[in-house]
């Protein structure tokens, strides 16, 4: 598929870097974003390595670039009801919901191409998630109109990226033990002809520390970090 080539040439030029982890458990999503900010500053000024942050956020509906609010289904009074907030983001892609028991992961990395690279750079998050998911005997699918991996006709990970001064911006969000009533508020990545799943639907006792691991080995395999 022509969308999913040079992937090996860029893994081998990525490859005898060192990858930097950080967990920053469940925080919101202004403070990711103020996170994401500083140390993307940092990277751009090679005072700190590659870095994967990994974290939980608290509910909230988040606009991509190319969003329609009309994609939020439920009103200001329901959101507050349910305490979710509203956000406009500047990632690629449509509306999507960020909460507890879904591991966000942002990669902060230096790609060799800048923006030129976005399209494989989201093939390989899709590819991390795709052979993280076959640890746990599920098998992952890409869907070229609609980025992100999907089992089946349900849709367990969103990916949506930004380029900044070569530099990886927002990243995946894989559902492990999401509540998906959430899901009811919005249209889901404009998704009007497929439904959204959950890790815990298909095995049921998945932590999501064991989650995490798995992750970022898949992130390291597939980026050739050492380790």
């Amino acid at each position: 598929m022509p969308w999913f080539t040079d992937i090996k040439r860029m893994k081998n030029k990525s490859a005898n870097r060192r990858l930097e982890v950080l967990d920053l458990g469940m925080i919101s999503y202004q403070e990711g974003m103020k996170f994401q900010e500083e140390r993307i500053l940092l990277r751009q000024q090679e005072k700190t390595p590659d870095t994967l942050l990994l974290l939980e956020h608290l509910p909230v509906f988040t606009l991509g670039v190319s969003a329609s609010e009309k994609d939020i289904l439920w009103d200001n009074e329901e959101c507050r009801r349910k305490s979710v907030e509203v956000q406009k983001t500047t990632r690629g892609g449509k509306v999507t919901f960020h909460g507890p028991g879904q591991l966000v992961g942002y990669p902060i990395i230096k790609l060799v191409g800048g923006g030129r690279e976005v399209v494989k750079y989201v093939s390989m998050l899709e590819e991390v998630i795709i052979d993280a998911l076959k640890e746990f005997g599920i098998e992952g699918r890409r869907d070229k109109r609609n980025r992100g991996v999907w089992i089946g006709n349900d849709k367990i990970a969103a990916i949506g990226v930004k380029i900044a001064g070569g530099i990886s911006f927002h990243g995946f969000a894989l559902n492990v033990r999401t509540d998906l009533s959430f899901y009811d508020g919005i249209v889901p990545c404009g998704i009007k002809d497929g439904g959204i799943t959950s890790l815990h639907k298909i095995v049921p006792q998945i932590s999501m520390e064991e989650v995490k691991k798995t992750v970022v080995e898949k992130f390291r395999n597939v980026f050739g970090y050492d380790r």
